[in-house]
């Protein structure tokens, strides 16, 4: 069953000390600096899973079904089934989001949990151990970071806005007559997506073929701190549908999300993602 609106503070302050602990069991495997201590593996397209990757996984599966029983499930590292569509809430994880980061010993990853009612996300942790960062927000709640409120932004043009895109757009945005400026990528797009609302950068423009599982807890922390997270051609998101794959995604606040959407798909036509 969804939530009742009063029960969120206290499921989420539940989910943010279980994402903690899974952080934690992340955080045993991590060498900053240095290659992960986890075995490495890879699957069928070539990007990294590794050992941490499914500890966090069956730790976080486990606990949330102690949780809520009732609630589907969805995560990048447990195989996918149709029995999660007939539910009313699901949980949607990804146990280390910026895998290939956590490899290498680069801090810019997270612990992704989002509990999604009704296909929208009502509660989201993302959870930077390494950098010792917690982003949180509950439909209604507002968003914080670290038990700090993130005020919404005030940014009312795209002139001199810092943007996270693709590399083959750079260039392209570079032409703009806006003078936006490229910032650095974040490897995490959970990560890319929440640094907006702490103020790191203004927007972001993500390539096709992200998951559900990269964006579900971005996306109500954004929400509450007052940005749009959209497709470019399709609008508001709506999870837990038979595909978790997406298109072309922009963020941004919220009174830039259509010039926003208009920029990228001016700068991506011809564009050929792989």
């Amino acid at each position: 069953m969804p939530l009742v609106e009063s029960d969120r503070p206290a499921f989420l302050s539940r989910l943010e000390a279980i994402t903690r602990e899974a952080g934690d069991i992340a955080m045993a495997y991590f060498r900053p600096g240095a290659c992960t201590a986890a075995a490495i593996s890879y699957k069928g397209g070539g990007s990294p899973v590794t050992e941490a990757d499914f500890a966090v996984d069956r730790f976080l599966f486990e606990e949330m079904r102690r949780l809520a029983p009732e609630a589907g499930w969805l995560s990048e590292e447990t195989a996918d089934t149709d029995a999660r569509l007939s539910r009313e809430a699901i949980f949607v994880v990804d146990p280390i989001d910026g895998t290939q980061a956590f490899t290498r010993g680069d801090e810019r990853w997270a612990v992704s949990l989002a509990f999604v009612e009704r296909g929208r996300p009502t509660i989201g942790v993302v959870h930077a151990p390494a950098r010792g960062e917690t982003f949180t927000a509950a439909r209604g709640l507002g968003s914080f970071l670290n038990g700090e409120r993130l005020s919404p932004l005030g940014r009312a043009t795209l002139a001199g806005a810092m943007v996270i895109a693709p590399r083959p757009l750079h260039e392209r945005i570079a032409a703009l007559p806006h003078n936006i400026a490229i910032a650095p990528r974040t490897p995490s797009l959970a990560l890319r997506l929440v640094d907006i609302a702490a103020g790191r950068h203004d927007l972001v423009i993500s390539s096709p073929n992200a998951r559900d599982w990269d964006i579900a807890a971005a996306d109500v922390i954004l929400e509450e701190a007052g940005i749009a997270l959209e497709e470019v051609e399709g609008g508001e998101i709506t999870y837990n549908r038979s595909s978790s794959k997406r298109g072309m995604l922009v963020a941004a606040p919220k009174p830039l999300i259509e010039d926003t959407r208009t920029i990228a798909l001016d700068v991506s036509k011809g564009i050929k993602w792989s």
